[in-house]
């Protein structure tokens, strides 16, 4: 085995720790040694504000029963320290029925606590439309969101509403890179309701769990449309209710997509 990389490793540790040694203080203040300075290299970047929005999900939905235009987005301003947030989810259904869904509207404060990993709370809110009466409710929310090991993207939330019901939701979403441009995700959604609410057919206990895929061709980074399923399965006493008012407990769809971001 060659030595010439360790030799080459030690003597520009030696240098550097040498040229540290011989900076003064001063110039280490505003974070740009002399001869970094001398070099021309530009000074280190601050906590300097910038934003982004980014559309996850906008993909047509055909299932069975019902087509369905699905969204979701979220959108940041901020240092990498502190941000203010605003994440939307829902769907619209545009075949087969008529109504839909925000489930989720949430306004946050975003505060980096680790290198992946943010602590976030502020405001929500939810609401159903469709041929009946609407519904809406409001929430205090807390959460986390980053990355886990083996770069697993997760969201996930606890909430209490305007009425005193807590629930909690939880989001996991894996890139797996099959070249240059194209991407497939693996994702998985699920629910967990404390307390029964009627008006909106939350049961207690788990409610559902969600699950899709998505292959991806990335155009540009910031725009790439996709193609992909989804299965959505209602669970416990949420299921019993759905039942009980003759609605589907699963349900199937075929996807097509864009995702982009600003």
């Amino acid at each position: 085995m060659s030595t010439k990389p360790t030799i080459r490793t030690v003597l520009g540790s030696l240098l550097t720790a040498g040229m540290l040694a011989g900076t003064p203080m001063a110039a280490l203040a505003d974070g740009q040694a002399p001869f970094a300075r001398d070099k021309g290299w530009a000074p280190p970047v601050g906590d300097e504000p910038y934003g982004r929005f980014l559309i996850d999900r906008l993909e047509y939905a055909a299932g069975d029963d019902e087509d369905s235009v699905n969204w979701e987005f979220q959108g940041w301003y901020g240092g990498d320290y502190n941000r203010v947030m605003v994440k939307g989810e829902g769907e619209d259904t545009v075949s087969g029925g008529s109504g839909g869904e925000i489930e989720k509207l949430d306004l946050l404060y975003s505060r980096l606590i680790s290198a992946f990993w943010s602590i976030q709370g502020g405001v929500g809110y939810q609401l159903e439309y469709g041929p009946g009466p609407d519904h809406d409710r409001g929430f205090a929310v807390i959460g986390l969101q980053g990355l886990a090991p083996y770069w697993f993207e997760i969201d996930t939330n606890l909430r209490v509403s305007d009425e005193g019901d807590t629930s909690m939701d939880f989001e996991a979403e894996y890139d797996v890179q099959l070249g240059q441009r194209v991407v497939f995700q693996p994702r998985l959604a699920t629910s967990y309701a404390f307390d029964k609410v009627e008006e909106f057919g939350v049961g207690q206990g788990i409610n559902n769990v969600k699950l899709g895929v998505r292959l991806r061709y990335e155009i540009k980074r910031e725009f790439a449309p996709y193609i992909g399923v989804s299965w959505n399965r209602k669970l416990g006493d949420t299921a019993d209710m759905a039942e009980a008012e003759g609605e589907d407990t699963s349900d199937f769809r075929v996807l097509a997509g864009v995702r982009m971001w600003f």
